[in-house]
């Protein structure tokens, strides 16, 4: 249901967007205002564009959404409050936690809105880190932040020794 409701968001996203851009053109007089002279098959490319956008709205939510996982080593109670910590550095907030599982979201509002409210970040705690899941680009982002920020802990853990 998830990823219907993702595709819609897509489909409408691609529609406003394409409407911003004519309005836009039409205002500067780029084009006529008139949909047979804008595009070159008239009203019919409408509904080419229109099928277009439900192909890519379709397939995008595939494409930008994974699961990753992220080596953090230690026990939950031990690795809990530092990635939250981390997490609110990068502008995100808890939102719930259910045992050993934490959901993030953005606390920017006008971000969340360029991500069509998909800025949900869950963690899954799994054996040697957690499994995150998201957004494509801002889960590599994360995960690669996270598993520096501990990589150097552990790090400075042995050279005392």
């Amino acid at each position: 249901m998830r990823y219907l409701i993702r595709s819609i968001k897509y489909f409408i996203w691609f529609a406003v967007i394409l409407s911003i851009t004519m309005a836009i053109m039409v205002g500067l007089g780029l084009v006529e205002a008139d949909l047979n002279l804008m595009f070159r098959d008239g009203i019919k490319s409408i509904w080419q564009i229109a099928a277009l956008f439900v192909i890519l709205a379709f397939v995008y939510p595939a494409v930008g959404f994974r699961k990753q996982e992220a080596v953090v080593p230690g026990e939950y109670p031990e690795v809990r409050e530092k990635v939250i910590n981390f997490m609110e550095s990068r502008g995100y907030y808890l939102e719930t936690e259910e045992g050993e599982n934490m959901t993030f979201r953005l606390r920017s509002k006008v971000g969340a809105f360029f991500k069509m409210l998909e800025d949900r970040v869950t963690f899954i705690k799994v054996p040697g880190g957690f499994e995150v899941e998201g957004l494509r680009k801002e889960i590599v982002r994360l995960i690669s932040g996270l598993e520096y920020l501990f990589r150097n802990e552990t790090n400075d853990n042995y050279s005392k020794y």
